[in-house]
């Protein structure tokens, strides 16, 4: 029994490289499956109230929390032609759905794939990966921006040679791009095309590797007769009629890599994520906050859009230790909501507010597999904005979190 666990233990990384929301359990043909995942959490904020990308923001007189961040129940069915994925989140906050999606093959191979539902937009790489393999508690703050939930309605063609060019993987979907929680409140439609290699038995089977890239061609209707461009020093308003029901573009593309070797001290997996591009938001005020200005809308937003060029990253660093249940982490990333702008620009009368700002998050921390269903987290977050002339702004605001989380999976 102990040896059994011990090999769990040891290939653990390699069985997750490659976790799939998008997907069903197994498809091998079966009936119905459950399977899901519950993370619970406690976590300390720097200070009471903060805006957190860290399972959200804190209450107005809170300074930590114990919270369900994620109770989910997959159910799956798989026979010859087809497959069926329903999911859902179950929290503090009540019951929503995650997924619900059909999928249909050919019988004899799954090297074509239609995709129809609400699935993960298969945009990069950690998009797509499940939070129940993760090693780190949260996505990065630029994904968690664009991409609010991960999930949108529509469908999608994969395709995925069996043989000779296993190894390539190409995803094209057609979704609404209102996300998760929305109908679609225009008639435009938004394309996402991903592209991905994987290669996972090079040198005698000890290095994995993976990568690939992304772009996301979509759009924003506009419900004022302005939108605001930018000009390198700050925004300049423009004014028409006409540009009332416009829509503006919203484009991004992207490029991935993941590294995975098993050595004698442990197993090393790095993974890094870079995304820039087009992103139309709106003015930080009194009822928006700086880091929501700039997320990707689910409602018709009401007033002037701003179109900002954007830049984010993550580098993410596990490390085995000495081949035992623990795992030490190091994470970093970036998220530049508007990337032609310094931020001792921010504020002066140039049209710019919170929602401009850059962000830095340094994450460091440890996991502990006290099974291959259990594990345990500990993990901080020393997130980091350069001053601006914003009241508010004008020195690195305290909103670091700290997070022990418990999870299991079965």
């Amino acid at each position: 029994m102990k040896k059994h666990l011990l090999t769990l233990v040891l290939f653990y990384p390699l069985l997750v490289f490659s976790q799939s929301n998008n997907a069903p359990s197994s498809y091998d043909i079966h009936d119905i499956k459950i399977t899901g995942y519950l993370q619970t959490q406690f976590q300390k904020a720097q200070s009471p109230g903060i805006s957190s990308f860290s399972g959200g923001d804190f209450a107005e007189n809170s300074d930590n929390r114990f919270i369900i961040r994620r109770g989910r129940l997959k159910i799956d069915r798989v026979d010859k032609y087809s497959s069926v994925v329903f999911q859902i989140d179950a929290t503090q906050n009540g019951v929503q759905l995650m997924d619900a999606f059909i999928q249909l093959h050919q019988p004899d191979n799954k090297r074509f794939q239609l995709t129809a539902g609400l699935f993960n937009r298969p945009f990069g790489y950690s998009i797509v990966y499940s939070s129940g393999y993760r090693d780190f508690p949260e996505r990065a703050r630029v994904f968690q921006t664009i991409m609010p939930r991960e999930r949108d309605i529509g469908a999608m063609l994969s395709y995925q040679p069996i043989k000779e060019l296993r190894f390539l993987n190409i995803d094209v979907a057609v979704v609404n791009g209102s996300g998760l929680f929305a109908r679609d409140y225009d008639s435009k439609k938004d394309v996402i095309g991903n592209l991905s290699f994987k290669f996972d038995s090079l040198a005698n089977k000890k290095l994995h590797i993976g990568f690939g890239g992304s772009i996301y061609k979509g759009s924003v209707r506009n419900a004022t007769e302005s939108y605001y461009t930018d000009n390198g020093n700050g925004f300049t308003k423009n004014t028409d009629p006409s540009y009332k029901g416009a829509n503006l573009k919203r484009n991004y593309y992207g490029g991935n890599v993941q590294i995975q070797y098993d050595n004698t001290f442990g197993t090393t997996s790095l993974k890094a994520e870079y995304v820039a591009g087009i992103q139309p938001g709106v003015a930080a005020s009194s009822s928006i906050s700086g880091t929501l200005a700039s997320q990707s809308f689910s409602t018709q937003p009401a007033t002037d859009l701003y179109l900002r060029n954007f830049s984010g990253c993550y580098i993410w660093f596990t490390q085995q230790i000495l081949k035992s249940k623990f795992s030490a982490l190091l994470a970093y990333d970036v998220y530049d909501p508007n990337s032609k702008i310094n931020e001792d620009q921010i504020g002066l009368d140039n049209n710019t507010t919170a929602g401009d700002i850059k962000f830095s998050t340094l994450g460091y921390g440890m996991t502990y597999l006290f099974s291959s269903r259990l594990k345990l987290t500990v993990y901080n977050e020393r997130v980091i904005n350069s001053p601006t002339q914003l009241t508010n702004y004008n020195k690195d605001i305290r909103d670091d979190v700290f997070t022990t989380r418990l999870q299991y999976r079965w």
